[in-house]
C-alpha cells in the first residue's frame, strides 16, 4: 500500500459517516443547574451543585473500543492499535494490515464531542474498526485530523481539556479508576443513601478500583458499641445511632484516600440535613434506587428530589439513581459514581482544594461557602467575606 502521509483530512461532521452512531441510545436532560444522563439499566448521574455533562455508562455495551482489546468485527491481525496522550491532543494509530486499503477515500471517520466511529470500505462492504459512544472526555470535533501513514491510520483528536490525562481512548471502569486519581487528589468519598448494603458493596468496588481504604460506619459503630445496629436501635432509638455515627464521621473527616460507606435509612446521620458537618469533608455520592418504569419518569423523579431538598441526601455532590438492585450491579453503580464525580470536578477543578481547606479549618459546616479563619459557627451563617 502506498504511503500517504502528506494527505491530511479535517473532519466534516455533516458528510463523513455513512452510518453514524445512533443517537437514540443516549438521551440527555439539561437545565441551568445540572444535567442528567439516562441509560439502561437505568442509572442516572447528576451533579447537584454545578452544571455539568455527565456521560452514560452502558453496563451491557460490548462494542466499546479500547486499545488493549480487539473488536470481534475486525480480523485479529488488523485490530492492533497504539494510543498516546500528547497533552493538548491524543493520537490513535490503527494497523490496517491485510485490509489493503488503496485510497483515503475508502476510509470514513466520524466524531463528535464524545463519540468516534471509524469504518473502511473493503471490496464494496464497510468494516467497522472503531465504534464508541463514550470517549474518555470531550474532544473538539472540528479540529480532528486523520491521515494514512504507510500501513497505519493515524487519528489526531484535540482535547477540550488539555490538562486532563487520558488513560485510554474510552471511558471505562479501568480508565475512570486511573483517571480519577489525578482529579480527586486524595480526597475521600462518602456514599450515602437508604441502603447500608448498597453503600457498602459499592464502596468496596470503588476502594479496589482506586486503591483507597474501604471503611464502613456500620462496622465501626458495632465494633465500638459491641452490639448490632438493630439492637442499638431497639435499646436507644434512631437518634442515638445517628449521633453515634456523627462521632465516627468526625473521626474520619481528616482521613484521605478512603471510601466511607455510611448507614442507610433514618438511623443514619446522612439522612438528616443538620448532621452533614463532617460529611462535607469528602465528595459525597447519593445512591438512590428508583421505582420509575421508564426513563422520562426517572428524569422527573431526579429533578424533583434535587429541587425538593427535604432529605439530607440532597446535600450530596452527586446522585446516582438505579432501577432495582443486584449485588452484581455494584461495579456498574461504582462506575457511574466515578463518571459523575469526574464531570463535577472538571466543572470546578478547585473543589479538591476547597475540600482540603474545609478540613483544615475544622469542618465547621460552612460548605460550600467557606468562611474566613476565626469564623464562629454559633454566630450564624452571615459573614462579610467568604474563602474561595
Amino acid at each position: 500500500m502506498a504511503a500517504a502521509a502528506a494527505t491530511y483530512h479535517h473532519l466534516s461532521l455533516s458528510s463523513i459517516s455513512q452510518n453514524p452512531i445512533s443517537k437514540s441510545e443516549t438521551q440527555h436532560f439539561s437545565s441551568s443547574r445540572h444535567s442528567v444522563s439516562i441509560f439502561k439499566p437505568i442509572f442516572i448521574s447528576i451533579s447537584l451543585h454545578k452544571s455539568t455533562n455527565v456521560v452514560p455508562i452502558k453496563t451491557h455495551d460490548r462494542r466499546r473500543f479500547t486499545c488493549s482489546n480487539s473488536l470481534s468485527s475486525i480480523p485479529a491481525n488488523t485490530s492492533q492499535c497504539e494510543f498516546s496522550d500528547g497533552s493538548a491532543e491524543i493520537e490513535l494509530r490503527l494497523q490496517l494490515g491485510s485490509l489493503e486499503i488503496q485510497s483515503s477515500k475508502d476510509i470514513f471517520v466520524d466524531a463528535d464531542g464524545t463519540c468516534l466511529t471509524v469504518r473502511v470500505n473493503r471490496s464494496g462492504s464497510f468494516i467497522t474498526l472503531i465504534e464508541t459512544n463514550q470517549l474518555f472526555d470531550k474532544i473538539k470535533p472540528t479540529e480532528t485530523i486523520w491521515y494514512i501513514d504507510e500501513d497505519q491510520l493515524v487519528i489526531n483528536l484535540k482535547k477540550q481539556d488539555p490538562e486532563l490525562k487520558w488513560p485510554d481512548i474510552v471511558e471505562s471502569w479501568e480508565s475512570l479508576t486511573a483517571g480519577s486519581m489525578q482529579l480527586l487528589k486524595g480526597t475521600s468519598i462518602y456514599l450515602v443513601g437508604d441502603s447500608t448494603e448498597v453503600n457498602e458493596k459499592v464502596a468496596r468496588e470503588l476502594a479496589v478500583g482506586l486503591g483507597y481504604t474501604p471503611l464502613s460506619t456500620k462496622e465501626l459503630l458495632e465494633t465500638f458499641a459491641k452490639q448490632t445496629i438493630d439492637s442499638w436501635m431497639l435499646a436507644e432509638g434512631s437518634d442515638s445511632v445517628a449521633n453515634g455515627e456523627c462521632a465516627v464521621l468526625e473521626s474520619l473527616s481528616s482521613h484521605v484516600r478512603a471510601i466511607v460507606a455510611t448507614l442507610g435509612g433514618q438511623q443514619g446521620a446522612a439522612a438528616r440535613a443538620d448532621k452533614w458537618q463532617h460529611l462535607y469533608a469528602g465528595f459525597t455520592v447519593w445512591l438512590s434506587q428508583t421505582e420509575a418504569m421508564d426513563e422520562n419518569s426517572a428524569k422527573e423523579e431526579a429533578r424533583r428530589h434535587v429541587k425538593d431538598g427535604k432529605l439530607g441526601y440532597s446535600n450530596a455532590d452527586v446522585v446516582v439513581k438505579f432501577q432495582g438492585w443486584d449485588a452484581d450491579h455494584a461495579k456498574s453503580v461504582a462506575q457511574a459514581s466515578l463518571s459523575a464525580l469526574k464531570q463535577l470536578i472538571q466543572s470546578d477543578k478547585k473543589l479538591p482544594g476547597k475540600k482540603s481547606l474545609y478540613i483544615r479549618l475544622g469542618c465547621r459546616g460552612d460548605w460550600p461557602n467557606i468562611k474566613p479563619p476565626g469564623w464562629d459557627p454559633s454566630a450564624g451563617p452571615n459573614t462579610s467575606t467568604d474563602t474561595n
